[in-house]
């Protein structure tokens, strides 16, 4: 897989917030992605040195439309908490 497959985008909100402060950075990778790939991927595309990766499988759930009788699936995705080395960022590209 290359980079842009890789790193999907990075997830703003407010708790990633409270994590940027602390070095570490939420991002929404591929599902098939291991935690080596995801070091490699962040260092090439951001140019920062990667510490530490975690992972976390998000199960997609079930969204009802208001208004109709039809429920939507949603796709599971993976994030990753990164944390970098201190005093280096990750800015949305």
């Amino acid at each position: 897989m290359t980079n842009e497959e890789i790193i999907k985008k990075i997830r703003t909100t407010e708790k990633g917030e409270q994590l940027a402060q602390e070095n570490r950075f939420v991002l929404e990778v591929a599902v098939a992605a291991r935690k080596p790939e995801i070091a490699d991927a962040v260092e090439k595309k951001f140019g920062v040195h990667v510490l530490k990766v975690r992972t976390v499988t998000v199960k997609g759930g079930q969204k009802y439309i208001r208004g109709t009788r039809r429920v939507v699936k949603e796709a599971p995705y993976k994030k990753a908490i990164v944390t970098v080395k201190p005093g280096e960022r990750i800015e949305q590209v």
